[in-house]
């Protein structure tokens, strides 16, 4: 039996408080001053964090296989580190820089225009990307120009911290729904024409979507393709890639998947899944090192068929599990 987690409050705050001062330093710094510290702290993670390392190093030998070697794997888990480092740094800059008037310096929108005439005329869309770039700035930067989203995300066991992130990504309108026990909020902000925000690559279970990531089945969340079809709202793929120099993002809209593009069968689904999966993928090539491979994206495989079970035996007992 698994044991719940004992609730300290006092930790809780004291780990808020701290979080705290981190952010209070980091804003009295230079960008330039801030990159230098996120690369300290990326050099001691990637050497005392074995755990997540070793991850990122067989995901990538999983999804390369022997077009990179073990030292462009390093390098690549390396980069990873940095990069997530550095994202954290812009993120609590973020409030301070960004403004209408001077996005332009940090963001350079691509694709964007078939987006934007949908958000005007109010028609449902579900946003997808995933763990890849910077895309607490996506949210933030489309508050900033009047479009809202609302965006699902895990809400953190630690309530000061929550408390504290939400205040920063509410602060031009996004509003969150919690990825635990928010559908009916879900539905209703598709229901109202509303734009819908997501990331789409966490693995789903066992019980997932098993579509192609990488040549690799990958346990996917089907809930995406299903509220797509079922409200007929268009499934738009992008990312907020990194471009450098320094703290600057392109945002791009790499891919629109229109629900009607679809026969109406009943693996509609499932190409849908694969098609916003795919396109993530191809996202992912272009800088794998902004890409969060320490997480476990392969975790769950499809289960293996019974021996001598029936094809049609095997598809009725996994729908009924």
């Amino acid at each position: 039996m698994a044991r719940n987690k004992i609730k300290r409050p006092w930790l809780d705050y004291l780990v808020y408080l701290v979080v705290r001062g981190l952010v209070f330093t980091v804003q009295s710094l230079s960008i330039r001053q801030s990159y230098a510290l996120a690369r300290g702290i990326a050099w001691i993670m990637y050497t005392v964090d074995k755990r997540h390392r070793v991850v990122g190093l067989e995901n990538l030998r999983m999804a390369y296989g022997d077009a990179m070697t073990e030292a462009e794997r390093d390098e690549v888990v390396r980069g990873v580190y940095r990069h997530f480092c550095m994202m954290l740094m812009e993120i609590f800059h973020t409030p301070k820089r960004i403004n209408l008037e001077n996005y332009r310096q940090y963001a350079r929108l691509t694709g964007h225009g078939p987006v934007l005439d949908r958000m005007i005329s109010g028609e449902p869309m579900i946003l997808l990307t995933g763990h890849y770039g910077n895309w607490e700035i996506a949210g933030y930067l489309f508050g900033l120009f009047g479009f809202p989203t609302w965006s699902v995300a895990r809400t953190l066991d630690n309530p000061y911290l929550e408390r504290y992130l939400r205040t920063f990504r509410e602060s031009t309108g996004q509003k969150m729904i919690p990825k635990a026990g928010g559908y009916d909020q879900i539905v209703d902000v598709l229901q109202t024409s509303r734009t819908l925000s997501m990331l789409a690559d966490q693995d789903a279970g066992q019980r997932g979507m098993f579509v192609d990531f990488f040549g690799r089945p990958a346990s996917t969340h089907k809930a995406i393709a299903l509220l797509a079809i079922e409200h007929q709202a268009p499934v738009v793929v992008g990312v907020a890639r990194r471009i450098g120099p320094g703290f600057r993002y392109e945002l791009r809209c790499a891919q629109i998947i229109e629900p009607g593009e679809f026969t109406g069968g009943s693996d509609d689904a499932r190409l849908l899944t694969q098609r916003y999966t795919s396109a993530l993928e191809e996202l992912i090539r272009q800088d794998p090192t902004q890409y969060l491979w320490l997480h476990r994206r392969w975790k769950h495989q499809p289960a293996p068929r019974k021996k001598g079970a029936r094809p049609e035996a095997a598809r009725t007992e996994a729908a009924a599990g």
